[in-house]
């Protein structure tokens, strides 16, 4: 079965995160199958990058995403966009609704 899941990055102490699909038996930081986004909890509030397309294609094939991943999809709104995607709503839409979501979001690229 195939995870969406966090796969860790960055220097000892100063960690970051790559959103991957990976197979549920591999290991944290092995083998995966796609960068999906990434995530860096040290700049405030916290930095998300997701490809939301891809996402959708990965959870329309059955992907599970993991507790962690979960937690960071809601806080940006993308699995209530998945669920209306699964209704039937368009894509594009879709798209265009969270890149304007990010846009309006005060990222930082200053870290702690």
């Amino acid at each position: 079965m195939v995870r969406i899941r966090l796969r860790r990055t960055g220097l000892k102490k100063q960690a970051s995160f790559r959103i991957v699909a990976a197979n549920e038996e591999s290991p944290r930081d092995g083998k995966f199958l796609e960068i999906l986004g990434s995530y860096n909890p040290r700049t405030d509030p916290p930095t998300i990058q997701v490809h939301e397309d891809r996402v959708y294609y990965w959870m329309g094939n059955g992907a599970q995403p993991s507790e962690s991943v979960t937690k960071l999809f809601n806080s940006i709104g993308l699995l209530e966009r998945f669920g209306r995607y699964k209704a039937g709503e368009p894509m594009e839409t879709l798209l265009e609704e969270a890149k304007t979501a990010m846009d309006k979001r005060q990222v930082s690229n200053k870290t702690r």
